[in-house]
């Protein structure tokens, strides 16, 4: 308890002196008064040389992050009733991240492990004996509550904790079982907006709570948090296709009714007092100095910054005022640095100015430097933006490599559009996330999707070789997990975060804490050891981190029985080489892989005969350079297959 206790003073201090926020609670407005802050923010380099700390876990190669809704993981209840309660359907515990458990994952291939859903979000469960004001139904989607409604930025979901009046230790606890595994730990920040009833009871001294300070008599204020329709009271969303709070159940707060005085502004934007039904209705929309008009309140960030390193970011931004919300949520992160947390996720961070990032991200990088700052963003004339003024390390790839990878998936397209996804990302290829699989897309293995989980191992190949970028992998995905059954607020092919719910084959897999193969399916092992031995080499593979060179175009123009059902590269840098192709065709195939001469002269390979050992299964093939330079390797591909062959030399 003392270690804990100097921890959480360690993070009040930390949050204070970056902010200057005084070492007692205040009714004005957070301002930078003191001597000491004076200091800090006038000299970046003297927050690194105090503040700055280094993770007990050190990473290597491509990341591969494993991301898990940590309210299902450990929940092993078969119930599965629509709209159960936790005493009818259960939910799962931080403490069901055992050793064993978190060992295995990291044997999957994983480096880090992202926990979805550890914050204190808005859900509907009497915590009173606690402290914690009830939720309404009213504006809680769900009966377990989105993860991306946070409640309180200072604590975490009490439902996942053995004890609640002790959930921040049993979460501390986690991050040192997951360090202690080898994996660093990333949580989810939401920026963009909070809960409609946002209180923190665990913020350190001297924080205030989103809004505290607001003038309401106003729709936008620099200072204030949120926006606000003055005069007009918040009114709950119509129903529409007969939707009921937890599905009519009866409860105290289900009345159609929550007070809000004059409204805010909802998450995704509406200003309008009663939202629609499909709106962002259960949270308020963050103020960033964004005029209503547009236009911004805050200090321009120069575009030759797009070619300076954070600490020149800092160094910008350490004597600038700025609104207040970009204080608060540097304090958040502040915060959950720490408490050991090694990466973040920003959730919807199109939504929000590019130069609060530089802002936040400058900072937390002064602290520590190896800090994973990953994006969900979907708006590609962005990116460059985002990562080069922005600092974000890790962006998105969904609306160009996933959705392109889904459409050949699900027979819509053929693999030709993704040379030209990949010449797009030109310069930032290393920098967007590549995955599958998340909380917000449909499972592989539904119907909705491709219906067939095999369907994902040469969609994987592809996705996690073609950049070094990081590999995201969904918890049962590799296990072909379908996503199956309605839970209640969430639908089938996606597993559902609103909920309390089990997943099926993870919890055939958790096998009373014992985290093996014994009751898994052949067909379940044979998915889950492709996946570990694709995810391992990824992370290994020296290649992945060094050049690209397209061979699908030229193959589509030369090769011998190659169309668009296939797809090809080679990876390579001064110690391996590797030549990679993906079957998405569920028929076996027997092909000619053509390399250009161009490449066989980058490898320096004179004529003659040349090994290629699989990487992925055993096997070999030979590749043939000519006498012209021009190479060749006849290849034969499984339906759904893929190989990884590296020249031996």
């Amino acid at each position: 308890m003392k270690n804990f206790s100097r921890l959480l003073l360690a993070a009040t201090i930390a949050a204070t002196a970056l902010t200057g926020c005084d070492s007692t609670p205040s009714d004005e407005k957070t301002e930078f008064k003191t001597e000491r802050a004076e200091q800090v923010v006038a000299t970046p380099a003297a927050t690194t040389s105090t503040a700055e700390t280094e993770s007990p876990v050190s990473t290597f190669g491509k990341p591969v992050i494993y991301q898990v809704l940590t309210r299902l993981f450990g929940n092993t209840n078969t119930t599965n009733k629509p709209w159960g309660t936790i005493e009818e359907n259960g939910v799962g515990k931080f403490s069901d991240f055992t050793p064993e458990a978190l060992q295995q994952i990291r044997d999957l291939g994983a480096n880090y492990i992202w926990y979805t859903g550890a914050l204190h979000h808005a859900m509907v469960r009497d915590y009173s004996e606690f402290g914690i004001a009830n939720d309404d139904p009213d504006v809680v989607k769900g009966r377990a509550g989105s993860p991306y409604s946070i409640k309180d930025y200072y604590s975490v979901n009490p439902d996942l904790a053995d004890d609640p009046s002790r959930r921040l230790e049993e979460f501390r606890a986690l991050i040192e079982r997951s360090h202690n595994a080898g994996l660093k730990v990333i949580i989810d920040i939401v920026p963009n907006h909070v809960a409609r009833k946002y209180h923190s009871l665990a913020k350190p001294e001297g924080v205030r709570d989103f809004g505290a300070d607001d003038d309401t008599s106003v729709a936008y204020a620099r200072d204030n948090n949120f926006y606000y329709v003055p005069g007009e009271p918040f009114r709950v969303p119509a129903a529409e296709d007969g939707y009921q709070p937890l599905n009519g159940e009866s409860h105290p707060l289900a009345d159609g009714k929550f007070e809000e005085v004059p409204a805010k502004w909802t998450g995704n934007g509406s200003r309008a007092p009663q939202p629609a039904q499909n709106d962002w209705y259960e949270a308020v929309k963050i103020n960033f100095g964004v005029r209503p008009d547009g236009s911004h309140d805050f200090p321009e960030l120069p575009a030759d910054y797009a070619q300076k390193d954070y600490r020149a970011h800092a160094a910008f931004w350490a004597d600038k005022d700025v609104p207040d919300s970009w204080k608060k949520f540097r304090q958040i992160t502040d915060y959950w640095l720490a408490l050991g947390v090694d990466g973040f996720r920003f959730d919807m961070s199109g939504m929000v100015p590019v130069a609060f990032w530089s802002y936040l991200n400058s900072g937390i990088k002064m602290q520590q430097p190896g800090t994973l700052l990953l994006a969900e963003i979907y708006q590609p004339d962005l990116y460059r933006d985002y990562i080069h003024l922005g600092k974000m390390d890790y962006l998105y790839d969904k609306v160009g490599t996933y959705d392109a990878i889904r459409a050949v998936m699900e027979g819509k397209a053929g693999t030709d559009p993704l040379v030209g996804i990949q010449t797009s990302l030109a310069g930032i290829e290393d920098n967007m996330l590549r995955f599958l699989e998340n909380h917000d897309e449909q499972r592989i293995a539904s119907p909705e999707f491709a219906g067939n989980p095999r369907a994902g191992v040469p969609a994987m190949i592809v996705s996690a070789t073609i950049s070094g970028a990081p590999t995201l992998l969904y918890f049962g995905q590799e296990l072909g997990e379908p996503g199956a059954g309605d839970a209640g607020f969430g639908k089938a092919s996606r597993t559902t975060i609103f909920d309390y719910w089990s997943v099926p084959t993870i919890r055939r897999w958790n096998n009373h804490g014992e985290f093996n193969s014994e009751n898994l399916r052949e067909d379940e092992q044979a998915l889950r050891g492709f996946y570990r031995t694709l995810l391992n080499f990824t992370r290994e593979s020296s290649a992945l981190t060094g050049e690209y060179r397209d061979l699908h175009r030229f193959n589509r123009e030369h090769g011998q029985g190659y169309d668009e059902q296939l797809f090809s590269f080679a990876r390579f840098d001064d110690s391996e080489r590797l030549l990679v192709i993906a079957n998405f065709a569920d028929s076996a195939r027997e092909i000619a892989l053509k390399l250009p001469q161009a490449l066989t002269e980058s490898w320096e390979l004179a004529p003659g005969k040349y090994a290629l050992t699989d990487q992925l299964q055993e096997g070999s093939a030979e590749l043939v350079v000519d006498s012209e330079g021009n190479g060749a390797a006849t290849l034969k591909l499984a339906p759904l297959s893929g190989r990884i062959l590296k020249l031996q030399r």
